[in-house]
């Protein structure tokens, strides 16, 4: 059945390619969420047993039901199935599953790609793999032309989608002017390995090294935003021989509940947390909108819920938990003064998800830092921000000392 392409709903499923598209737009999502989708397209005629499904799709490895779990959560969600619309796939009560839907064989060869096609497609940045000290596929990209520039992963990317996206394009194009930026997805996202053991701070920082290390880099500036700057902070600390500057953005050294400093702070962490708990796990767009107006304070509810939809496409609910746990507990006060390289710390001055005593914490902690602090309500900076060009003006400056 190879080369074949599957059309059901609004949806089209190129077996060959692994790629899911709607409406003609391709829908990103997690490679075994796509093989899985694949396999019961392809046995449609049947119920699948999950022992198939995890032979199949875990490629012999062995895998257990949790790893099912999530990729078929995700697959429901790219084709906008969840367990209980079952649509699509059905579930089959100590079967296993079923694709249920009407299909239609689009294709059965591989179309010819016109020349303007293939030079377009070889003009974009080439998307490659690497593994991290415990096994993990990471993905990273490298674009542009200059000396190099390496940006931390942060809360949920997709390097397929960012470069469009306006929650990121804008940082994107910035951030390529006139270098070399060398960017990456973390575990559990984008197009990253999404089945992980764990998400600790020294997962995180072995990550970047195995990155840096594929794409051949000696010593270079680093870049961390929100929380891809404590990952940053820990890995110039870690391999200051490896850092020459470091860029810190929205950053902080404590996550919340580690700087909670009274029953007050502490409760009014919890609450935030669960909060995020609630809209992942229901995936209610009330609960990821408010999520998202702590990103983006000055946006407006349309760019809130662009920016929920953004997520969902990033990584599953599941996934999603394990990073807002893991990053209330990150803790690089007692190790960011270890780092030796000029740093520069930019923050907004009434950010609304991360407060500016961070900014001032790590100002102090870190020994050879400046602090700059910008007029704004926003997390992230936003392409329309006023604070945005003077970011980048300062970035440049800083960087071509």
């Amino acid at each position: 059945m190879g080369g074949a392409v599957y059309s059901f709903g609004q949806y089209e499923l190129d077996t060959d390619r692994r790629r899911l598209s709607r409406d003609g737009q391709p829908v990103p999502t997690e490679p075994q969420a796509v093989d899985l989708l694949c396999h019961l397209v392809e046995h449609r005629d049947r119920v699948v047993p999950k022992e198939e499904l995890l032979h199949t799709v875990g490629r012999g490895r062995p895998v257990g039901e949790a790893a099912l779990t999530t990729w078929l959560r995700t697959a429901r969600l790219a084709i906008g199935d969840n367990a209980t619309r079952q649509q699509f796939i059905r579930t089959v009560r100590e079967r296993g599953y079923q694709f249920v839907a009407r299909v239609t064989v689009a294709s059965t060869t591989l179309p010819t790609v016109p020349a303007v096609t293939a030079a377009a497609e070889a003009d974009r940045e080439v998307i490659r793999f690497c593994r991290s000290a415990d096994g993990t596929r990471i993905a990273y990209a490298t674009t542009g032309d200059g000396p190099p520039l390496v940006k931390t992963a942060n809360w949920l990317t997709h390097l397929d989608l960012d470069r469009t996206t306006p929650m990121w394009a804008h940082w994107f194009d910035g951030l390529t002017r006139g270098r070399q930026l060398i960017r990456y997805d973390e575990r559990g996202c984008g197009l990253s390995e999404w089945t992980v053991p764990s998400f600790t701070l020294d997962d995180l920082v072995d990550d970047l090294d195995s990155v840096v290390d594929a794409a051949g880099l000696d010593r270079f500036p680093l870049i961390g935003v929100s929380q891809g700057g404590a990952v940053a902070v820990a890995y110039a600390a870690r391999r200051p021989e490896r850092v020459s500057r470091l860029v810190l953005t929205a950053a902080y050294a404590r996550g919340r509940q580690i700087r909670a400093a009274d029953d007050a702070e502490r409760d009014a962490a919890q609450v935030d947390l669960n909060i995020a708990r609630a809209g992942w796990r229901s995936q209610d767009s009330s609960f990821l909108r408010f999520f998202a107006s702590q990103f983006l304070a000055d946006a407006t509810p349309a760019e809130w819920d662009a920016f929920a939809a953004y997520q969902r496409q990033t990584t599953s609910p599941a996934n999603g938990l394990r990073f807002l746990e893991e990053f209330t507990r990150i803790d690089v006060s007692g190790i960011a003064h270890q780092v030796t390289c000029p740093t520069l710390i930019i923050h907004s001055r009434d950010d609304a998800r991360v407060p500016v005593a961070q900014a001032l914490e790590l100002a102090t902690l870190i020994p050879d830092s400046r602090l700059i602090l910008l007029e704004s309500r926003n997390h992230l900076f936003t392409a329309a921000d006023p604070a945005w060009p003077t970011f980048l003006s300062h970035l440049d400056n800083f960087l071509s000392e």
